[in-house]
């Protein structure tokens, strides 16, 4: 038996903070929780105290549905909310409130998100989108769950506002749910509901299965990656326990980052376990034409409907776009910068390779950096107008990147401004020949010998000649020196 995609059957509940809000889900506290003390960003209502009473955050309500509507989902005309019972430390009240599809209806149902697996595209059913208060959290030792001694409850976290996306179980790979949580991922960040940087923003339930054997949930994986890994390991694992003969026990599984492994938590729960009933505390929301509009209001181009629009507008290739849409702040700085010099394919081209591997040496993300469409756009026009070279350019893009400095400035403090082209490119080029004739000799054969003459024209120039420039003349004497030979 082997990982498939006929075999291998995965579902996600995926739960997102809503970072957006400036209260908690039912009560005034901030949801600026974190680098806070413990147990200080706390009140009655999120400490579930006795007589406490619950009040909807309307602005919560508007980005969950905005995330439905986002995700292709049906919205119902009232939302209820509900109790869940499960007795654990991180809920205080013992119960948590939120939505569940056997009474009334929550924020969405039937969705989908289309995914590019291997180049095919693939559509991912969403069962539904509801919205819960965030538990507190539980602290362990540094040692981790499974040999922590200790336990420690800090609930600040307690009534953060949480959307909880609960996809079908037509994932047949951990490559796949990985591809689904990063396309979700970009959604989000388009729709500026939550802040992929923060800590704890996503929280993922995975449910993998071997097709005919029992269901494994594996609890609370902080991080996409780590969704991929913890489902990798679960394969191998249930596939070996079925090859030994063994059976797979329906269970809940907590993934442990650290080890690389999944551990035993409790026997899987069923939903007649949770004993759901509507909240008595709060009255059902009437969806209104008004309310659904002002959800649709926040809603921007979404990566979809801007890599069509990319593609159509701007002619790139695409893997391109595919890059340039993956990231709203990308996209952005893209079109930013084509309004002060148009021109699309040099600006996406230094933008997917140049500056991304930047950030990626440097450790930084998006908007960490000090590049700036208006610098951006000038170096290019630097580049289109001749008066630097691509060498050049490359060579001070960096600076600009990091540092934020001015391409013409660092341009010419490096002495890159005036380009050498003609026949005085060709003089010079004459001159790096004449002092390594072996490389010459090679380079009549030999591509890599070729490039290494070209390194030694711009090192010469100063980068102020266009290595496509000194590429061709070098290749035109080399061929006229066989012609005279012959």
């Amino acid at each position: 038996m082997s990982m498939t995609r006929n075999n291998i059957i995965i579902g996600l509940e995926v739960h997102v903070q809503i970072t957006s809000t400036k209260t908690k889900l039912f009560c005034s506290c901030p949801t600026d929780y974190r680098g806070k003390k413990p147990n200080t960003n706390v009140c009655p209502v999120c400490l579930g105290l006795p007589g406490a009473l619950p009040v909807v955050n309307k602005e919560a309500v508007k980005y969950g549905l905005a995330v439905a509507l986002a995700l292709n989902a049906e919205i119902p005309d009232k939302i209820i909310f509900s109790r869940k019972h499960y007795f654990y430390p991180d809920l205080p009240k013992n119960y948590q409130i939120t939505q569940y599809h056997g009474y009334g209806a929550p924020l969405g149902t039937n969705g989908y998100l289309k995914i590019r697996v291997n180049g095919e595209e693939k559509t991912i059913g969403i069962e539904r989108i509801h919205l819960e208060e965030d538990p507190g959290k539980l602290v362990y030792e540094e040692s981790g769950i499974a040999r922590s001694r200790h336990v420690f409850i800090d609930y600040n976290r307690s009534g953060i506002p949480l959307l909880e996306i609960v996809t079908l179980p037509q994932l047949n790979s951990p490559l796949e749910a990985e591809l689904f949580l990063e396309k979700l991922r970009v959604i989000l960040e388009y729709l500026e509901v939550t802040d992929p940087k923060m800590e704890g923003w996503m929280r993922v339930d995975a449910n993998i299965s071997i097709a005919g054997y029992q269901r494994v949930e594996v609890k609370n994986i902080g991080s996409i990656k780590d969704v991929r890994k913890a489902l990798e390991y679960e394969v191998k694992r249930q596939e070996a326990i079925i090859k030994s003969g063994g059976t797979v026990k329906r269970e809940t599984r907590h993934w442990d980052s650290l080890r690389g492994v999944t551990l035993p938590l409790r026997e899987k729960e069923y939903e007649e376990d949770y004993r759901y009933f509507p909240d008595p505390d709060l009255p059902p929301i009437l969806v209104t034409r008004e309310l659904i509009e002002s959800a649709k209001s926040i809603i921007p181009e979404l990566p979809d409907e801007k890599y069509e629009r990319f593609i159509k507008m701007y002619k790139l290739a695409e893997h391109t776009v595919s890059i340039l849409v993956s990231n709203k702040k990308l996209a952005d700085i893209f079109e930013e910068t084509l309004k002060i010099h148009y021109n699309p394919r040099r600006i996406a081209s230094i933008l997917v390779t140049d500056y991304l591997s930047c950030l990626e040496k440097h450790q930084l993300i998006i908007g960490e950096d000090k590049l700036t469409p208006t610098n951006l756009a000038k170096l290019v026009k630097m580049m289109d107008d001749g008066v630097i070279s691509i060498a050049a350019a490359k060579d001070i893009f960096w600076d600009i990147v990091l540092k934020g400095v001015d391409p013409e400035k660092k341009a010419r403090e490096k002495g890159y401004l005036g380009r050498i082209s003609g026949d005085i490119l060709k003089n010079i080029i004459r001159e790096v020949m004449g002092e390594n004739p072996k490389a010459v000799n090679d380079a009549k054969s030999n591509a890599k010998a070729l490039n290494y003459l070209v390194g030694l024209v711009l090192k010469k120039t100063r980068g102020k000649a266009d290595p496509r420039e000194v590429y061709t003349l070098i290749a035109e004497m080399l061929k006229e020196d066989e012609t005279n030979e012959a």
